[in-house]
């Protein structure tokens, strides 16, 4: 059995990838799923059609491969975090629609929530201390107590044991598993704000806050063990390796000692520091989080979510049509030297790290008569850039350590001129390495280490090979302008007031 099948369950698209023993992508297949939106700030996606992809991709890399089940030595799974889903676990049918990551409608429940305390301290500074986490929309329990709340006799039917609550690895395990397995791991639990990072278990102060019945939640597994197997692909295989996706491309990017940090281009844009077998409890408003547990040793990140990223390219694409296609976007921005003075701060659902700014807005400024689509699409990628540039500083707050290099992964790195950018307004190096699809490697190697594909971590780091680096290119008088014009342009953002 000489190759590793990696499911990487995203927010627009499922895709599975079959990887061999040098960490090569052999083969693989991705399909696009619906987004669904209710209502404005609202994002769900349908469980049923996210089981269906993944499952239809999954046969579809097997057999681009040529590979049969027997030559699968295991299956690692990564997944979109905090997206939501409830199901029947009789008929194994959601309740209703999964609330996505993105979804926004939880913010007033939150910002209530902050309101309150309890003795003297708040709410928001207990969940903090148990969680590493800050209270916001974008984590699982308030998506979960909405559905108990809203869902016609939801709330009753958890408290009988009749539903199940995931996030999607739980689904997707749940799914090929016929059922027997309803498991996450530590580091998805990490972002439901209902699992205490300290004690490695479900907290019963924030279930009973959030009023969550403990019979509901997955059993929290390590991120590299076999949990099962499924019968689905053709014959027995047996599934070994669960990280969210963030975590999977920090384990993908082989960033596996303190100090180390990559930073994946997704539909968001997600920072991590590895910081050891402690957590760092942030002082600027970072993330405090689970990297992954393997065997009895949990190990932490500190992390700086941006909600939107390449679905600021998306947007020019669907909602202004100025690209036909997202591969467009390089050239059309390479038309002009600079931004022209346009900035465009892409907060289509709020502000994420460092700010945490649930009401911000996605603002275009700086237009004159002489701006062109160009202008607009440098300014999209520039904005990317500029939150990655507010992340890092905060994270070497955090720390106390001083940046060597940024690690990048997801499928907007391959934009030469958004890395380019990247690396001027931070000022270090950009390395990209060579396997660009670091999640669904890093869920890879988590399966391989559990049925010993690899043998240790050591291996793993010698396969990982640079493709390119960039390095600053301008000059630091230069850097301070761009941040500067960014800073006015995103503090008119965070004044938005919708009538």
């Amino acid at each position: 059995m000489q190759h590793i099948l990696a499911l990487d369950q995203g927010t627009t698209s499922s895709r599975a990838m079959v990887f061999d023993h040098a960490g090569r992508v052999v083969a693989s297949a991705q399909q696009e799923f619906r987004q669904i939106f209710p209502r404005p700030g609202w994002v769900e996606h349908d469980a049923d059609e996210i089981w269906r992809t993944q499952r239809r991709v999954a046969a579809l890399a097997m057999r681009r491969a040529n590979l049969a089940a027997k030559d699968i030595a295991a299956i690692g799974i990564t997944n979109q975090r905090e997206t939501t889903v409830v199901w029947d676990r009789t008929t194994g049918k959601p309740i209703c629609n999964a609330i996505v990551w993105q979804d926004r409608r939880t913010a007033n429940a939150c910002d209530k929530l902050k309101s309150r305390r309890v003795g003297r301290n708040s709410y928001a500074e207990l969940i903090r201390r148990k969680t590493g986490l800050v209270v916001d929309a974008y984590f699982s329990a308030t998506k979960l107590q909405w559905i108990l709340d809203n869902v016609p006799g939801a709330k009753t039917r958890a408290k009988a044991g009749e539903l199940a609550f995931g996030t999607i690895d739980s689904w997707l395990v749940w799914n090929f598993t016929g059922g027997r397995c309803h498991i996450t791991d530590a580091s998805n639990a990490s972002r439901t704000m209902l699992f205490n990072i300290h004690t490695g278990d479900w907290d019963d102060d924030l279930l009973r806050l959030f009023g969550v019945p403990r019979a509901m939640l997955p059993e929290v597994r390590s991120s590299s063990e076999v949990y099962g197997e499924t019968n689905l692909l053709g014959g027995a295989i047996p599934i070994a390796g669960i990280a969210g996706d963030q975590q999977a491309a920090l384990f993908g990017q082989v960033c596996t000692k303190p100090g180390m940090v990559k930073n994946t281009y997704g539909t968001g844009c997600f920072m991590l520091m590895h910081t050891g077998k402690k957590p760092i409890m942030s002082r600027n408003k970072l993330l405090t989080t689970v990297a992954w547990r393997i065997g009895n040793q949990t190990e932490y990140a500190l992390e700086g979510s941006i909600f939107i990223a390449g679905a600021i390219v998306q947007w020019l694409r669907d909602g202004l049509g100025i690209i036909k296609s997202s591969h467009e976007i390089e050239a059309l921005a390479s038309q002009v030297s600079d931004n022209g003075g346009v900035y465009l701060v892409p907060a289509l659902a709020g502000l994420g790290a460092p700010h945490w700014d649930q009401h911000a807005r996605g603002l275009m400024i700086g237009l004159t008569r002489g701006s062109t689509r160009a202008h607009i699409a440098r300014a999209a990628l520039e904005g990317i850039a500029f939150q990655v540039a507010e992340v890092l500083i905060a994270m070497q707050r955090d720390s106390g350590i001083r940046l060597k290099e940024l690690r990048v992964d997801g499928g907007a790195c391959a934009n030469n001129l958004l890395m380019q950018f990247q690396s001027d307004v931070l000022g270090v190096p950009v390395i990209r390495p060579r396997v660009i699809e670091s999640t669904a490697l890093g869920a890879a190697s988590l399966a391989g280490l559990a049925v010993g594909f690899w043998k240790n971590r050591g291996e793993l780091a010698e396969q990982w090979r640079a493709d390119r680096r960039f390095v600053p290119k301008i000059n630091p008088t230069t850097r301070r302008k761009l941040l500067a014009g960014w800073s006015r342009a995103l503090e008119r953002s965070r004044n938005w007031i919708s009538e």
